[in-house]
């Protein structure tokens, strides 16, 4: 069905193409939520240790072979704008973190399969997106009690923080030996700004070139 309206002189206007439909109310939160969530079921089983990889083939017929949330999304034709939403969320915790994208869209996910069910309940949406930011205001007052501070110096808590990240790229064998040279770059570029060392990653350059394996980065 086209969608028309008209100008003051009666003029018809299409204002939405052959073939759309529209959705208000319920319907439109249920069908939004459901494309969001779609998004954290595809991510879901390769999160953790036991995470599974995923194949990717694109329209050209090349095949990607990876568990990276970033990478997997990258490589997604996404066209539901709420499903987009959910990619934009990744690739912000992608571009300010590095890491985290695939959690970070699990956790959306499952806070939307929450809020669908409150929704049931006639919970009316401003009320549980003010519970919801009093939620991540309480968490993050949590995780700064929790949080460790962490020395420069300290290489072994480094080199965990690291191997954590190298679980999900493929890399195999050659994890800890990157761990390590990611540890000495990031510690080069690191600089004194008050109370706290800053590494800026834009400072640190990856160059491609051929060799026998990993291990001769």
């Amino acid at each position: 069905m086209a969608y028309l309206t008209t100008t003051g002189s009666g003029q018809p206007v299409l204002i939405l193409k052959e073939g759309t439909s529209r959705s208000r109310g319920k319907e439109a939160q249920r069908n939004n939520i459901m494309a969001a969530r779609v998004i954290g079921e595809v991510l879901k089983t390769t999160l953790g240790p036991r995470g599974m990889d995923k194949m990717l083939i694109d329209g050209l017929g090349d095949i990607t072979i990876t568990n990276d949330g970033a990478a997997i999304l990258d490589e997604m034709d996404v066209e539901h704008p709420a499903a987009k939403m959910m990619v934009e969320i990744a690739k912000t915790q992608d571009d300010m973190v590095g890491d985290g994208t695939t959690t970070t869209v699990v956790l959306a996910s499952e806070l939307l399969k929450k809020a669908e069910e409150l929704l049931d309940q006639n919970i009316h949406p401003t009320i549980l997106v003010s519970g919801y930011r009093k939620a991540a205001l309480k968490a993050i007052e949590i995780i700064g009690k929790v949080a460790e501070p962490v020395d420069i110096n300290d290489r072994k808590t480094l080199l965990k923080v690291a191997l954590t990240s190298m679980g999900s790229k493929a890399v195999g064998s050659a994890r800890e030996h990157l761990a390590e040279i990611s540890i000495d770059a990031v510690k080069q570029i690191a600089e004194q700004r008050g109370d706290h060392k800053i590494a800026d990653i834009d400072n640190i350059q990856l160059v491609k070139k051929t060799g026998k394996s990993l291990l001769e980065t």
